[in-house]
């Protein structure tokens, strides 16, 4: 028997009193968090949600959603988090295709009418019977015509709530893909899955209730890496959640000073930010003395992001690899063992990992390119509904990652680069990340990014996007001209574009995909 709610109640029941969550002037124990998380419980039960009934958020970095998670967890439901990005033709597709019953959404603001889009949603979903809006005020009324507001209604009820008891198979999370390979699909991950993994995450970190730490959560809350790295491993083991409802890098590093933040965790284009950011006044003195963990995942970490953080900070960047599908931690850099720059690390405790070719056959050989496959308490019991995209992807309980890497000797992996955005031009077969981390290390290069544009001569033509350092200039043909002797004929890019901003995703990845449909429309 098994509910992963257990990581909040146990904290709850040995430290009552101590900061669970804080939000500018709000501060919230875990007393008081467990106790709104068991209002929701009881007023999903009063709407007749049953256990394994899907319920759906959407919600920015806001107390709102740790309260709700838990709480619908604690119903013996299953949390659908969604992008809070998504619009309202996006939205009904998420509800309709999980099969929600019941929806959670916050407001929102003018610039980002969360609330509209939801409500446009809810109203092409009519299996979804109820919808709460989630007010920045809890006694203020819902703006939405129809819609009860989560506040009013969670106000009336009780703040005790026996929780239902869920086996460690069933589902506890559904993680949409980001559906860059078509329409996204919702991983299930079970109760099991995801307990396993936050313990993994403080058994990796050393995070333990004596030592007490307070993180920064800047990474999404509906994304795997921020849900369980930072909310779930952290509330396991009584730490302090800070919470920053959207990531700038002057905010974030005004709180790393003033709430004395141990643990960071953030994507590459976070920690790009930061270092952009440092300015006279920031205390990074302060800062480095505080930090004990910088955690970096989501997306491939540069080199040279890593040697100038550690310079300024004095702490080495753990560098790792995960998915939605694998709950997500999977590999990650050693804490005990000499930093290996560039490597995602190894399997975290109780993973296996190998590299496959397209028929599972085993990749050998030091520094020979195959997918990235994984075994192991994290992987996802499925595709929601698909159980053909579920065999697609699986085999005798390993998860074939779409990832291209290669292992050192020492059993390292690096990850050469997503299957998909692999370049072949002339039939050599290029990857953007070894050419992104080359263009990085010229001194007036800020950010760079690399994809394949058609070519009628060699198939595909190789583009890199780069933003420059400020007051640095460098032209076209110059910086072509450099990359061509720093490799192969085959690998420098042709062609190059001088931006100020990259398209990112809500959790800080860059879109290659709306590049290279930029890039091919030229």
């Amino acid at each position: 028997m098994l509910n992963l709610s257990v990581l909040l109640e146990d904290s709850a029941r040995r430290y009552p009193a101590r900061e669970a969550l804080v939000l500018g002037d709000e501060r919230l124990s875990y007393e008081e968090l467990n106790n709104r998380a068991n209002q929701v419980a009881n007023l999903l039960v009063s709407r007749g949600i049953e256990p394994g009934d899907k319920v759906a958020l959407s919600c920015p970095n806001l107390p709102h959603f740790p309260i709700v998670y838990y709480g619908i967890l604690k119903a013996g439901a299953v949390v659908v988090p969604l992008n809070v990005l998504l619009k309202g033709r996006e939205i009904a597709y998420h509800l309709t295709d999980s099969d929600a019953k019941a929806y959670f959404c916050f407001e929102g603001s003018a610039d980002l009418p969360i609330g509209e889009y939801g409500h446009a949603g809810f109203a092409q979903a009519p299996e979804c019977r109820e919808m709460f809006v989630l007010t920045a005020d809890p006694a203020a009324p819902s703006a939405i015509e129809g819609v009860e507001s989560a506040g009013q209604v969670l106000a009336a009820q009780p703040v005790q709530f026996e929780t239902v008891v869920r086996e460690p198979a069933d589902t506890a999370v559904i993680l949409y893909t980001s559906g860059t390979t078509g329409k996204p699909k919702g991983a299930e991950l079970t109760h099991s899955n995801m307990v396993l993994n936050a313990m993994a995450a403080n058994r990796l970190f050393d995070s333990s209730p004596m030592r007490h730490d307070t993180s920064l959560l800047t990474l999404p809350l509906f994304h795997s890496f921020g849900q369980t790295v930072s909310m779930n491993a952290g509330l396991a083991v009584g730490s302090t959640l800070v919470m920053l409802p959207r990531f700038e890098p002057a905010a974030a590093l005004e709180l790393m000073e003033r709430e004395s933040i141990t643990i960071f965790a953030g994507v590459p284009t976070m920690y790009w930010s930061l270092l952009g950011a440092l300015e006279e006044g920031v205390d990074v003195e302060r800062i480095a003395r505080n930090m004990r963990r910088a955690i970096s995942g989501g997306a491939a970490l540069p080199v040279e992001i890593l040697t100038r953080f550690k310079e300024r900070f004095g702490v080495q960047i753990l560098e790792g690899y995960g998915l939605s599908e694998t709950s997500p931690l999977a590999l990650f850099s050693d804490p005990e063992r000499d930093p290996r720059p560039g490597s995602i690390g190894v399997p975290v405790w109780g993973i296996e990992a190998r590299l496959v070719d397209r028929d599972w056959n085993t990749v050998t050989g030091t520094d020979e390119v195959g997918e990235l496959a994984l075994r192991g308490h994290n992987v996802m019991k499925g595709y929601y509904n698909r159980p053909e995209a579920t065999s697609e992807v699986t085999d005798n309980g390993w998860f074939r990652t779409g990832d291209l890497a290669k292992v050192d000797e020492d059993g390292f992996y690096y990850i050469v680069d997503r299957a998909k955005d692999m370049i072949v031009r002339g039939g050599f077969n290029v990857y953007p990340r070894e050419i992104e981390e080359v263009l990085m290390a010229h001194e007036a290069v800020s950010l760079a990014a690399v994809v394949g544009v058609p070519d009628e001569r060699h198939g595909e033509e190789i583009k890199a996007f780069v933003i420059l350092e400020p007051g640095s200039q460098t032209a076209e043909a110059e910086l072509i001209e450099w990359t061509k002797e720093q490799m192969a004929a085959y690998k420098y890019p042709r062609l190059v574009e001088f931006v100020t901003v990259l398209p990112m995703t809500a959790t800080g990845k860059i879109l290659k995909r709306e590049l290279g449909q930029v890039a091919s429309s030229l």
